[in-house]
């Protein structure tokens, strides 16, 4: 199952579950994987921003990758990201040697130039090989690295392994349009665009284009509805669905406590076991519990997935 430029629908973002105590909780991941997959995810990418990565050492991330690759029944991208080259080609040829379907790459801060942006991409692409398709991520709110259309189009130019955008660019659906411009004017190559931000602005994302979404949030499921009903053109059903969740959906964006938030309530969900981040991280306080079970509460009135919870 390599990731090509065909690839569409959900391909859910998978924190790494632990115990309270910090360890790695294995069980949580297969019963993650599981929900994933009943939820109608077309992907799993794991080892994201939001997959807690860099609080694993190197033979954790292998691990966690290699058990949800052995588990999953759909392609599985890992984020390979890292500060240097070597470690990317490693823990990529490893992944790969497992089962994966391709790999992500973020662009680090300290590049500055469009030029430098290219560049790193071509370096990139040699030290994971040329025989391994990867992902672009585009998220400048964390990384601080704008890509234009212009300079995406020069990574795809120069990079046949490059098959995939994760597109969460903040205004971004002008940047859709674009893209999906040079593809049809024959001066770029097609890609698939799956987009991130949480979900927030799927419900346009796809009319622009987008093949779906690449994302973390507490309803994947959700997320899978919403990408099935544009694809069959019933727009007000895919709106009201979506919009019954922006604000439980608003809530988990919060940069800092989106994470903490999102597996309490994939633990109340039954999802994993634990809505531990390891250290450093902190959990949500009561407060947040409150506020959150509120929310839930609310949106369980349109959408009965959000009512079938089990006690904190």
């Amino acid at each position: 199952m390599m990731l090509d430029a065909s690839a569409k629908g959900v391909y859910v973002i998978a924190p790494t579950p632990f115990h309270e105590d910090g360890r790695v909780d294995e069980r949580s991941i297969d019963t993650m994987t599981d929900f994933f997959l009943g939820a109608g995810a077309t992907g799993i990418t794991v080892l994201g921003m939001m997959g807690e990565a860099p609080k694993l050492d190197a033979e954790e991330a292998l691990a966690v990758a290699a058990r949800v690759i052995e588990r999953a029944s759909v392609p599985v991208v890992v984020g390979v990201s890292a500060p240097g080259f070597a470690a990317m080609r490693t823990l990529t040829r490893a992944v790969m040697d497992k089962g994966a379907a391709g790999v992500m790459i973020a662009p680090p801060s300290s590049l500055k130039t469009d030029d430098q942006i290219v560049g790193y991409y071509a370096n990139a692409a040699e030290a994971i090989g040329a025989d391994v398709p990867f992902v672009i991520q585009d998220y400048p709110l964390s990384t601080g690295i704008v890509m234009t259309p212009g300079v995406i189009r020069r990574i795809v130019a120069d990079n046949p392994g490059a098959v995939m955008l994760k597109h969460e660019d903040w205004p971004g659906l002008e940047k859709i349009s674009t893209l999906r411009g040079f593809q049809a004017d024959g001066s770029m190559r097609p890609i698939s665009i799956l987009c991130g931000n949480g979900g927030m602005f799927l419900d346009f994302e796809t009319e622009r284009g987008a093949d779906g979404a690449m994302t973390g949030y507490a309803f994947p499921d959700m997320l899978a509805d919403v990408v099935r009903l544009s694809a069959a053109g019933e727009r007000d059903a895919a709106h009201d669905l979506f919009d019954a969740h922006l604000p439980y959906m608003r809530y988990e964006q919060q940069p800092g406590a989106g994470l903490a938030v999102r597996k309490y309530v994939l633990m109340r969900r039954g999802i994993i076991g634990s809505a531990a981040l390891r250290k450093p991280g902190g959990g949500v306080s009561a407060k947040t519990r409150g506020e959150v079970d509120y929310l839930l509460a609310r949106l369980a009135r349109h959408d009965a997935r959000a009512g079938d919870l089990r006690g904190a």
